[in-house]
Formats: structure tokens, sequence, C-alpha cells
């Protein structure tokens, strides 16, 4: 059985890991046959966003404890994860993925990514296994292949400021439709446009059923 790490960045859209994206890819997964493995960094999260008004709530909430929400508690620190635990790597969307996972949200091209995190989808891309990025995390992504002088092609559906700073970042991005995906072979990265264009889940879960789909055949 295929084992897949999904790095959650949180729970909830605006400051954490998208929900439905995530437990899409979970779905996706494990219709499948194959079996996911939660991760997340053990930080705390940019910022906190009450979900009800959209507005930004006090207190600090932890990236790894709100991401068991969603594993429901199974669940571990990205930082105890090597490439020769899983056969490959998705990251689903979310703000959470552009600020805790990176800061492309306040830095865009100029961006830093976790250092655990940039560690592990490092030795993943060094290990020559699959890498799926779901609505946003293709920023992520493009910030950490860009330091490797890899230009593989990705895509965040048709946002021209955010595609702009996918090319600055070393990445080639490409349109696509929200039920579909852009595959570069030669690096093997998955990436679909999920809420970046998506109207609702069943769309959005097309897209992410084809990306782990391609995901899984590129586990060779």
């Amino acid at each position: 059985m295929k084992k897949i790490a999904v790095c959650l960045s949180g729970c909830g859209f605006l400051d954490g890991a998208e929900i439905h994206e995530s437990v899409l890819t979970l779905l996706a997964i494990d219709q499948a046959g194959a079996k996911a493995v939660c991760c997340a960094p053990d930080i705390n999260q940019a910022q906190v966003v009450d979900h009800l008004s959209k507005s930004p709530a006090a207190g600090t909430r932890n990236v790894l404890a709100e991401s068991a929400r969603i594993a429901r508690g199974e669940i571990v620190n990205i930082k105890k994860l090597v490439a020769a635990d899983v056969d490959a790597l998705i990251f689903p969307g979310g703000f959470g993925a552009a600020k805790n996972l990176c800061s492309f949200a306040t830095d865009g091209a100029n961006c830093h990514v976790n250092a655990d995190v940039e560690k592990f989808a490092g030795d993943i891309l060094a290990a020559r296994k699959p890498i799926g990025a779901i609505c946003i995390a293709p920023a992520l992504l493009a910030r950490i292949v860009g330091k490797k002088d890899l230009h593989p092609k990705l895509t965040i559906g048709t946002d021209k400021g955010t595609a702009d700073a996918i090319n600055k970042m070393g990445a080639q991005h490409c349109t696509c439709a929200v039920t579909e995906m852009v595959v570069d072979e030669k690096y093997k990265i998955v990436s679909t446009p999920a809420y970046m264009l998506g109207r609702g889940p069943a769309e959005v879960f097309e897209g992410i059923r084809k990306l782990v789909g391609e995901v899984l055949r590129l586990c060779a």
C-alpha cells in the first residue's frame, strides 16, 4: 500500500488548511487504496482568524494541534518524517499554506519557507518521489524548487498576480480549470487550482481526485 504524506497547515481556510481540500484529499487517497500520513510543523500560526466574522482574533494557536482536528488526531510532526517513510507528498491549500508553511501571503515572491517543511519537501524531490500541490500551495512549492534551480510546471488557476509570483520564483505557471490539473512529468509535480477557482466541493473534488490519481501513477 502506497503511503502519501499530507502536509496540513492548521484548521480553517483563513488561517490554516482549507478543510474541504484537506478532507477531499484524504478521501481521494483512501478511495485509491493508499494510506494518508498526515503531518504538520509544530509551530504557532502566523495569525488567528475568527471564521464567523472573518476578522483577526486574539490569542495563539499551534499548527500541529489545529491540524490534528482534521486528521482525527492521527498526525505527526513533519520534523520527524523522512522521505523514506512515504511514497509521495501532497500539500492542500488554505491561507495556512501561505501564512504558516511559508510567508507568501505577506512577502510574495520574496517569501521564505518553514525550515522543516522545506527540508522534507526537498528530500522528497531529491528522492524522485511525487509531490502534489493544491490551491495556493503551488506558490509554496515554487519557492522551494526555485532555490534548487528547477523550473517545473505549476498552476494556481488563472490569478495573474499569483501566477506572476510563481514565475518570478522560477517555476512555469500554466492556466488550468478547477476540474483539471497540471502534471510536470520531469519533476513528478502535480498541481490543481481547487478553491482558487472552485465554486463548491463537487468541482474541487474532481481536480483533487485527478491530482491524487496522477501522484499515485508517478509513484513508480
